[in-house]
């Protein structure tokens, strides 16, 4: 009995110690890959003009969150502030974003305040979403250089058009030479439940998974990287149902799917984002097999996704206890945040 007590105790520990590597609060000890990936919901980075093609009104000096120029810069300095911290010392060398308006907003990011001079390319359109928010990837030209892009436009069944926002994909050469097939997503949301909703992100999951397979038709060894708000845990259907992401485990094969936030399953206070007092992980990194097998220079562990959870990114939770994520609104309330998601960090090591 001893003996089980004492090794029950010693994988509690193990287990405790291998999550606490997957949080990353912004210090000095934050060890970095040699090449790493952020993606950040940053919540509705609008900016306070009118945009008459979409449903922008809201975010205007006269609407009703009486969005100004000067809370408009702020929450970009933010958001500003928030990648320059998650480079640990560099910058990220690929940054994935959703809930960004326009073009404009994203200049506004990187060619002035925190980021300006430091070398990012974007990759960006708009989209036929309704409200006018996009995906982008942004990138360090000296350790990635794109070779295709591409929009996949999601089309509901039934419908003529798109009316979401699309899924981003990009394929580049890093400066190690490998190729990484990357993917930016931001899929459908639950407004109106999660079951009502669901047929949307399945319609999501199968696009993706149209273009998986056109890719590893091509070459079964891709090295691919799937990033994004899926609205769905990694539980969910459209996950594991449609595109087959496992949960990562000892060995894996090179043209499997492997949702690297599974770790973060059901783990008590933990996630990216909190919804009527519960964390879950709706940000994930979805990567396949070849990058856990090192088939190239450039590899990622089971473990490589991290939580990027500094202090200044979260507040006191007065109605559910604990803390939450520091957001820009509360309902139409101006709280001067952040955002309602907590950015998630693929790191990749050179072998």
């Amino acid at each position: 009995m001893k003996r089980t007590i004492l090794l029950l105790t010693y994988l509690l520990a193990l287990s405790v110690s291998v999550f606490a590597q997957s949080i990353i609060d912004g210090s000095e000890k934050d060890k970095r890959g040699d090449f790493r990936v952020l993606f950040y919901n940053v919540e509705n980075l609008f900016d306070c003009f009118n945009d008459s093609l979409t449903l922008d009104d809201e975010f205007l000096p006269q609407g009703e969150r009486s969005w100004t120029w000067d809370k408009y810069q702020k929450k970009s300095q933010k958001i500003g502030k928030v990648i320059l911290s998650a480079g640990a010392w560099e910058f990220p060398d690929l940054i994935g974003l959703c809930e960004i308006e326009n073009r404009f907003v994203l200049d506004g990011l990187f060619k002035i305040g925190y980021l300006n001079n430091a070398g990012y390319q974007i990759i960006h359109r708009e989209s036929p979403d309704r409200r006018g928010i996009d995906v982008a990837l942004i990138y360090q030209a000296r350790t990635f250089q794109p070779i295709d892009t591409s929009f996949l436009q999601l089309v509901y069944k039934g419908e003529c058009s798109s009316t979401t926002r699309e899924i981003l994909y990009v394929k580049g050469k890093t400066h190690t030479d490998d190729t990484l097939h990357v993917f930016v997503n931001h899929w459908p949301s639950r407004w109106g439940g999660q079951f009502d909703s669901e047929h949307k992100r399945l319609s999501a999951a199968e696009l993706l998974k149209s273009k998986l397979v056109e890719i590893l038709k091509s070459d079964s060894k891709a090295k691919i990287i799937i990033m994004g708000d899926f609205n769905d845990y990694p539980d969910d259907k459209s996950i594991q149902m449609v595109l087959k992401a496992l949960m990562p485990k000892d060995s894996f094969e090179n043209n499997q799917l492997y949702n690297l936030a599974g770790l973060f399953l059901n783990k008590t206070g933990i996630g990216s984002h909190k919804y009527q007092g519960k964390w879950g992980m709706l940000d994930q990194f979805i990567v396949s097999g070849s990058l856990l097998n090192k088939t190239g220079c450039l590899y990622c562990e089971s473990t490589g996704m991290s939580l990027f959870k500094p202090s200044f990114l979260l507040e006191e939770d007065h109605t559910y206890y604990g803390e939450k994520p520091f957001r820009s609104f509360v309902g139409y309330k101006y709280n001067n945040g952040f955002s309602d998601h907590l950015p998630v960090i693929l790191d990749l090591w050179r072998k």
